[in-house]
């Protein structure tokens, strides 16, 4: 099956960068939200994102406007009637998105398949809701997305091989390296790096080491580009806290228990960059 049109569902960091990278791509491009707003909020932040890229020299500003041109707002459902693969990118919980699955696979026609952008939900549990499990897969992109080359494609229970290789065939199309990985809590991505999120959030929480030492450690030592608990800030660390929790359920195991600092920083509304205090302040 070839995708022509592809409609992302959610408009804020991720959704916006994955219609960014579709509508580069060639591909026409429905972003879609609840309300106008949050749509155009989205776009604003792709247009200055490519505005960005021509001022470097990196894009002429013909291909800017070209970009843009594929580039179609959406806030009625219907849309999905004209697409070939949606990706959903909306807020991590299992409520909204098997909400959204229903409605999509009403207004999705027959052969598109429904892609989820979740970073560590069960895909087999989001396909059930749908009259056809064999057509929804995982699709879960790196933030920031037009710039982090990985796109883990997550196979459910009953994700069939073509849904599989279109979604692949798709990824490499957007210039990404998709890694096939099976329906397991967390994934690889985040089942490997939230317990060390979580691990560096109980070094600060039992006195170990401040914040900045911590990080210190892991990007002098480890070589990492940047240190746990400023990553946990950039994610948020209310998603830290879902994810960890998503993990703890999911296999049972103490190992994932998360940290009580990071649900009471959670408690506190410090959840990172977004909200100006988390690990670290941002409110200058």
């Amino acid at each position: 099956m070839k995708i022509n049109n592809v409609m992302v569902v959610g408009a804020g960091q991720m959704g916006a960068g994955i219609a960014q990278v579709h509508a580069q791509a060639g591909y026409e491009v429905f972003l879609h939200d609840i309300d106008k707003e949050r749509v155009e909020k989205g776009r604003a932040s792709i247009e200055k994102q490519l505005s960005r890229q021509v001022e470097k020299g990196r894009m002429e500003k013909a291909e800017k406007e070209a970009v843009l041109g594929r580039l179609h707002s959406s806030v009625d459902m219907e849309n999905a009637g004209r697409a070939d693969l949606v990706i959903e990118a909306a807020v991590e919980q299992m409520n909204i998105k098997t909400e959204l699955f229903r409605d999509l696979d009403r207004h999705a026609p027959p052969h598109a398949i429904l892609a989820t952008n979740t970073s560590s939900l069960p895909i087999t549990e989001i396909a059930n809701v749908t009259k056809r499990p064999d057509q929804v897969i995982g699709m879960h992109f790196m933030n920031p997305v037009p710039v982090m080359k990985l796109v883990e494609v997550i196979r459910g229970l009953q994700s069939s091989d073509e849904t599989y290789e279109v979604v692949k065939t798709t990824a490499e199309a957007l210039g990404k390296m998709p890694v096939e990985v099976n329906d397991f809590p967390g994934f690889v991505s985040n089942r490997v790096l939230m317990p060390m999120i979580n691990e560096a959030v109980f070094t600060v929480y039992e006195g170990v080491a401040e914040p900045e030492a911590v990080d210190e450690v892991m990007k002098l030592g480890m070589n990492h580009p940047m240190g746990p608990l400023t990553l946990a800030d950039f994610i948020g660390l209310d998603t830290c806290l879902y994810i960890m929790e998503v993990l703890h359920e999911g296999f049972g195991d103490d190992k994932y228990r998360p940290c009580p600092l990071l649900r009471k920083y959670v408690k506190a509304g410090w959840l990172g960059k977004k909200t100006g205090r988390g690990f670290y302040s941002y409110e200058a």
